[in-house]
């Protein structure tokens, strides 16, 4: 790397809260129980009116949101820390007098059905929460019974939230020696970028090993999370993927546009896989070449250099973007530095009682770990737009989670496409392509996957190796032809192990589309882009995802839409070709 890796900086949480054992956090856990309290009775006694109620529940999930994002943050990056896991607890406990409230709030919202469409109505006080007030009314007609809801939320927060916690405290320190040093499952996945395959082969094999030696906890965690998902899905009156679409706020014929494009594309992005082979003196790729890159001599950034080149092309395209991101470098709400105890990956995380978010990356130097930052950052950038929101408004999808950071992620590859050299480009293109191909073939595995394991477990339990056993049958699936395929990856995704988020994998394939299609539209629409982008990213809370695509003319209800975007990545894969 161009700069120790022990310069990096950590986030600053202060201004959310001091400590997990500070006298503001105590008592914000204390506030959002009491205050769930309080409109419990209301409701019982009939002392409010239902906008009060609403209100008086907006405040609450906005602190619960705070509590639980910050109780997660402090594990995320020191999750051997029991001071930590305690904070998680306390929020985990507080959980259950948010659960059993909502179940209050939604019960109460069904007893007045008429009421809600009287304040929504157009012209009324509610007219904005019109589609998610629906919502709510539909959720309610999917509820189990009070007694049951609560036990539910006991047994969540007493074992299921366990087993992904497990997976994430396996992956960040479960070691196995490696050249005289112990490295977890997250370091090792880093040499996956190694320019040199044979470290890229030991590190795999040394990834296996340590996934071998725990193969018997993560498929426990994962047998525990499924199992407990189709029983709880089943009393509902739902299944495991029709939840996922509620949650998505799409419907089964914009998913299966979606599937059919990304398969119906297949052939293109082995087509890829081939040149890259083809350009690394190899007949196939084997799994653990998959992020190899290109050139043997990549381009490294220093922490500052991606900083500045990040903020450049936001610049570029919005001020109002670049300043946001400035805001954030500035007032450290960046956790950059890999290290022991910390999770892999990134994620971005909102306060919304504090306005504020925070995000959590692994920088490693490289062009990907720099756009990487810029996804996480984009995800932020929507955060700020849509915490100026009520939190019943700003809460957005899965789905549309995605656009902001991808679309980040777009601009900041058009920028540096624009000072590249030949050889620079064909490693761009390839990264690119890279991602792409992760968030289209590999969703596609992980959505395969995670469908033949929900059929299997309603059976029975599932032993590690039929979990391999699947897993590959879905790599050969989707990749084609590789030399070597990675069996354990279901242990490695911690998406797997969600207890309420079943089907966390298209999402991404939608964002990542989806941006694309989005992106399309700035060179038709001019300099209004950047606001009218700003005015889709609100809408995300507040509408279904079908609706806010329509705001610029797109269906994505049809394969053609996805096609369209697809088809901006088979531009790439030419370019790619065509340079090599």
């Amino acid at each position: 790397m161009a700069e120790n890796i022990k310069d990096l900086p950590h986030w600053n949480l202060d201004e959310i809260f001091p400590g997990s054992e500070s006298p503001k956090f105590l008592k914000a856990i204390e506030d959002t129980k009491n205050k769930c309290d309080d409109v419990e009775n209301s409701i019982i006694n009939n002392t409010k009116s239902i906008i009060e109620i609403l209100d008086e529940w907006e405040i609450i999930l906005a602190s619960f949101e705070t509590l639980n994002a910050y109780s997660y943050a402090i594990l995320s990056v020191d999750t051997e820390n029991p001071k930590c896991l305690k904070a998680v607890n306390q929020v985990s406990k507080l959980s259950l007098s948010v659960s059993k409230c909502e179940v209050s709030v939604l019960n109460y919202l069904g007893h007045n059905e008429n009421s809600v469409k009287e304040i929504t109505k157009k012209g009324a006080s509610k007219e904005a929460y019109a589609y998610v007030l629906t919502e709510l009314l539909e959720k309610n007609k999917h509820l189990m019974s009070v007694e049951k809801e609560s036990l539910a939320a006991d047994l969540n927060r007493a074992g299921i939230e366990s087993f992904s916690r497990l997976q994430e405290s396996l992956a960040s320190s479960c070691t196995v020696d490696y050249k005289g040093e112990k490295k977890t499952v997250t370091d090792l996945r880093s040499f996956a970028y190694s320019p040199d395959r044979i470290i890229r082969k030991e590190a795999f094999d040394k990834e296996l090993e340590v996934l071998i030696n725990n193969k018997v906890a993560y498929a426990a965690a994962l047998n525990g999370v499924k199992g407990a998902t189709l029983t709880l899905d089943k009393e509902r009156g739902l299944t495991p993927l029709k939840n996922s679409l509620i949650q998505s706020r799409i419907d089964k014929e914009v998913l299966d546009a979606l599937i059919s494009t990304i398969e119906k594309n297949l052939p293109m992005f082995r087509k890829y896989l081939k040149a890259k082979a083809k350009l690394l003196k190899l007949d196939n790729l084997a799994f653990y070449d998959i992020f190899a890159p290109v050139s043997s001599t990549p381009k490294e950034y220093s922490y500052e250099e991606a900083r500045e080149f990040i903020l450049k092309q936001f610049n570029a395209f919005s001020p109002k973007m670049g300043d946001f991101a400035k805001n954030a470098f500035d007032n450290n709400w960046i956790d950059a530095e890999p290290r022991s105890g910390k999770i892999g990956g990134a994620y971005d995380t909102a306060f919304p009682d504090a306005g504020v978010s925070r995000i959590m990356c692994n920088f490693d130097g490289t062009y990907n770990g720099l756009s990487t930052m810029a996804h996480e950052l984009g995800h932020a950038y929507h955060d700020s737009i849509v915490l100026s929101l009520s939190p019943l408004l700003g809460s957005y999808p899965m789905t549309l989670a995605e656009t902001a950071s991808i679309f980040s992620e777009t601009v900041i590859l058009q920028g540096a496409l624009k000072g590249a050299n030949n050889k620079e480009k064909v490693s761009l293109t390839e990264t690119f392509l890279q991602n792409t191909t992760q968030v289209c073939v590999d969703i596609l595995c992980r959505y395969y996957f995670e469908s033949e394991v929900y059929k299997r477990r309603e059976e029975c339990e599932l032993t590690p190796d039929e979990f391999n056993e699947i897993m590959v049958d879905c790599q050969k699936k989707t990749y084609g032809e590789l030399s070597e395929y990675h069996p354990l990856m279901w242990a490695v995704k911690g998406h797997y192990y969600i207890p309420d988020l079943s089907f966390y994998n298209y999402p991404y394939a939608f964002g990542q589309l989806f941006a694309l299609g989005v992106y399309a539209q700035k060179d038709k629409m001019g300099d209004s882009f950047a606001s009218k982008y700003r005015e889709l990213l609100a809408l995300t809370g507040s509408n279904s995802a079908r609706d806010v695509a329509a705001t610029i003319s797109c269906d994505i209800s049809s394969s053609t839409f996805w096609q369209g975007a697809l088809d901006t990545v088979g531009t790439y894969v030419e370019e790619f070709i065509n340079a090599n």
